[in-house]
């Protein structure tokens, strides 16, 4: 008898480490990883392109059905996105990029566009997927529901490390600015908000190393397999 699938739902603000800490998660279990954060990026990264207002819902729904989003993943299990046959995974990972999704995320016809791209994973995989809205929205059926968070000084502190490896000259003060900005905008959206789902394990890793962090998210999927 084929093993039954398990999918687990990670939800949390910007720079809580749910990417790094999904992916470590899912590839200790063997389960498929899904950043749908990245997925959302890349509608926004098309906004920009189009030079669309990312907070136009007629201007982002008209660009829509001539997009092409696929995901695949590399030899080392890292998610890459493709917009019209281009790998953006690169493209996607800067802070324009991060207010770009935040907006285009608050639109209902993207929401609705990507649902299905999203749920179909968990339909034929057991998946770790991380975002702002998957324990609420796109699985509330999920086997395991985290919510991941961090004071906005560590989650800050951590962007910063990731964008300085990338060269980016971005200060402490820029992102920090940055990341209130998007927490204020994931929260109060009207469409699928920021927000933890009643059946959700809270995990706050202000004080906890990234292998602290890892640990604790297995263990809870673990406990509840």
């Amino acid at each position: 008898m084929a093993e039954r699938l398990f999918s687990v739902a990670i939800d949390g603000p910007s720079g809580a480490g749910k990417s790094t800490i999904a992916k470590a998660a899912a590839a200790r279990f063997g389960f498929i990883y899904v950043d749908t954060g990245a997925i959302y990026r890349t509608v926004g990264l098309a906004a920009r392109r189009a030079d669309a207002d990312p907070h136009s819902e007629a201007a982002v729904a008209a660009l829509l059905p001539g997009l092409d989003i696929r995901f695949d993943y590399g030899p080392d299990g890292t998610q890459r996105m493709y917009l019209n046959g281009e790998d953006v995974s690169a493209a996607i990972r800067t802070p324009e990029a991060s207010m770009y999704a935040s907006a285009v995320s608050a639109i209902p016809a993207v929401r609705a566009f990507l649902l299905d791209m999203q749920r179909d994973m968990a339909r034929t995989h057991s998946v770790v997927m991380d975002g702002r809205d998957i324990g609420t929205v796109v699985l509330p059926g999920a086997d395991l529901k985290i919510f991941l968070t961090a004071s906005l000084q560590a989650r800050a502190k951590r962007r910063l490390a990731e964008l300085a490896a990338k060269g980016d000259p971005s200060t402490l003060e820029e992102v920090t600015a940055d990341m209130a900005r998007r927490d204020e905008q994931d929260s109060n959206r009207a469409a699928a908000p920021l927000k933890a789902a009643p059946d959700a394990v809270l995990l706050d890793t202000s004080e906890l190393t990234l292998n602290e962090s890892i640990d604790a998210v297995c263990a809870l999927v673990e406990g509840r397999r």
